[in-house]
């Protein structure tokens, strides 16, 4: 009688204290409670069609709009440092200088076809040597000017002169720097008809880090900005003109999310593609555990920019000005169309996917230590009847 009493008395006592029993997190009930709570420490909101909307139309990082100078950079001119190659023809096709190799010292022979002025540095005073045109002035000018010049001190020497000036290597001032660990790096002389972000890093050797594992970093006048490989790639918009002094940093940031509470596997998981569904997130977590999950308590944390908080139309709950919101978004998988929201539901790099457990796991867990704790009383009290007959 005295052991029935006492588990009377535990069961009372248990069923009080139920929701100080051991478990993975919050039931889909205690969720909802703390959504509920002021001062509000979350925004909950409902997986529909909707939500689904308002998350997909977002629009991703956007390099035109982030930098302020996003256009072609303005015509190259000529600076100290720049390594300069002239080519010279005349109009009747015979030699113009002697040689077809010249340089600036040289001057006589003979031979057919243009005469090419080797490779030669702009000097401190910022002028070339040309054969029989003397120092040209090159600094601040572009190559076209620079032609015209030296054509004009031609004229007087041979028939109607015709010059190409190239600028073969770009000196410091003209140039980007690209680097990262997944990118062999280089400082990238920058061309005079100007170069496309994707043209560069083609230039430095490319990532070698797989697309949707890589972001590129370009850092102008002080702001950085940050975008994906994946979107630099397949929206043209994006794949904007380098500037001068540009710092251009190859990364590789792998995507992951979290997966906590009834699922088979708790892990940190990596997308290992270049976008992810809640579909496919619970199943690379292994699906929800069928004796302990509650499917109507499937929940994704995140904090929101602002702009996404504007579109839900929920309340802003933030520290500080322009902050990120936290919110907790609350899918319903017991439903069957709870799978086709899930399909479409973007997960995003470092979300949250908790899923609650059932009510009859924490009913189940409850007679377990109720069956711990009695045990051994009943026991006793069966084995002291037994040696009192």
């Amino acid at each position: 009688m005295k052991a029935f009493v006492l588990v009377c008395y535990v069961c009372v006592s248990g069923l009080a204290g139920c929701s100080n029993l051991p478990g993975t997190g919050p039931t889909t009930s205690q969720v909802m409670e703390q959504a509920a709570q002021e001062p509000r420490r979350f925004d909950s909101v409902e997986i529909d069609g909707r939500v689904v909307s308002v998350l997909a139309s977002q629009p991703a990082v956007n390099l035109p709009e982030r930098l302020q100078r996003h256009g072609k950079p303005l015509i190259s001119t000529v600076g100290i440092g720049d390594r300069i190659s002239v080519s010279i023809w005349q109009a009747n096709g015979g030699q113009v200088l002697g040689p077809s190799q010249v340089t600036p010292e040289n001057g006589a022979g003979q031979g057919g076809g243009p005469t090419v002025v080797p490779d030669q540095v702009v000097g401190p005073d910022g002028a070339i040597s040309v054969p029989y045109a003397g120092r040209v002035a090159a600094l601040g000018r572009t190559p076209l000017q620079i032609q015209k010049t030296i054509e004009d001190r031609l004229a007087e020497q041979i028939i109607k002169p015709q010059a190409i000036v190239t600028v073969t290597r770009a000196a410091a001032s003209n140039a980007v720097t690209v680097s990262g660990e997944q990118i062999s790096g280089a400082r990238v002389p920058l061309s005079i008809g100007g170069d496309r972000l994707l043209d560069v890093i083609a230039t430095a050797g490319g990532s070698k880090s797989p697309i949707y594992e890589t972001s590129v970093r370009l850092s102008r006048n002080g702001q950085t900005v940050t975008i994906p490989m994946s979107t630099l790639v397949s929206d043209p918009r994006e794949n904007i003109y380098v500037w001068p002094e540009d710092v251009i940093t190859v990364v590789q940031t792998p995507k992951e999310f979290s997966v906590f509470g009834a699922a088979f596997n708790n892990s940190q998981v990596r997308f290992g593609s270049d976008q992810l569904d809640l579909a496919k997130a619970i199943a690379k977590a292994g699906g929800l555990l069928d004796s302990r999950s509650d499917p109507e308590g499937v929940f994704l944390f995140r904090f929101e920019r602002p702009a996404v908080v504007n579109a839900l139309g929920i309340p802003y709950l933030t520290d500080r000005s322009g902050g990120d919101t936290p919110v907790v978004y609350h899918l319903n998988l017991r439903q069957v169309g709870g799978y086709f929201l899930a399909k479409r539901f973007p997960v995003a790099d470092n979300d949250i996917i908790y899923v609650a457990s059932a009510q009859l796991n924490e009913l189940q867990k409850f007679f377990t230590l109720i069956g711990t704790l009695t045990g051994p009383v009943i026991g006793g009290a069966v084995v002291t009847r037994s040696l009192a007959q």
